[in-house]
């Protein structure tokens, strides 16, 4: 297993969530660390939060991933680096077909997948030797509920999307992370009452019997970046969810 001590990790989405645990946890092993984000208020919360890791190197900005002509820039300036990581995305519309807005379907899809796919191909040549690439899927890509099928679809493709960049682009690795459900923001958009009833079920039904956190999926980013024999994977952090 290699280090990240004294390497560089881009973290694109990385100012909230998953994506901020994955730059803490990135910036605690040693490495120095870039985040960006959409929202400029997210962006300057988590340069606060990242610079006060003693011993950390930040630099944060603000790209909007929807954009392709954006993320260009953003990896022009960016200099040569060593792990990319993908994280960016609000919350998905839930509920049946028929009452699901497809503009807002589309607008999670360009950058839940769209922008993952400009972020490789813009991100990819600044990737140093033995560095890599962890984008983000979610179970609902194997294991979909009634009414999630903007999640499902946009999963699906970005597993898809990770075994095809594998073979693409090796040596240069490229893996996914598949979150099961966790407190993160991406609950936010529900209402307190039924993102805890949602919780709970949770916790009955998982075989850990807890909902996951932002940190314990971090540490499956940590893990693909640093493991120099693992390219093509989907690794799927969910708490046993997938079993029962």
């Amino acid at each position: 297993m290699t280090t990240l001590k004294g390497k560089r990790v881009v973290v694109l989405g990385g100012t909230s969530g998953i994506g901020l645990a994955v730059a803490q946890a990135a910036a605690e092993e040693g490495a120095s660390v870039v985040v960006a984000s959409h929202r400029e208020e997210a962006v300057n919360r988590a340069r606060a939060a990242l610079s006060a890791q003693p011993g950390s190197e930040v630099t944060a900005q603000v790209v909007d991933v929807s954009r392709e002509d954006a993320i260009q820039a953003f990896f022009t300036g960016a200099g040569r680096f060593d792990h990319l990581a993908y994280t960016c995305g609000d919350d998905l519309p839930i509920g049946p077909l028929a009452r699901v807005d497809l503009r807002v379907a589309r607008a999670r899809f360009e950058v839940r997948y769209w922008g993952a796919v400009a972020a490789v191909k813009y991100g990819a040549p600044s990737i140093r030797e033995g560095g890599s690439i962890v984008l983000t899927s979610g179970f609902s890509a194997t294991r979909p509920r009634p009414g999630w099928t903007s999640q499902a679809s946009i999963q699906s493709a970005v597993e898809g999307l990770t075994r095809a960049l594998a073979l693409e682009l090796g040596p240069l690795r490229v893996n996914a992370v598949s979150p099961g459900v966790s407190r993160t923001p991406r609950w936010d958009a529900w209402t307190e009452e039924a993102r805890a009833a949602f919780y709970r079920n949770e916790v009955e039904r998982l075989p850990v019997k807890r909902v996951g956190e932002a940190s314990d999926l971090a540490a499956a980013f940590i893990y693909l970046m640093k493991n120099p024999y693992a390219t093509g994977c989907v690794l799927p952090v969910d708490g046993g969810g997938a079993l029962v």
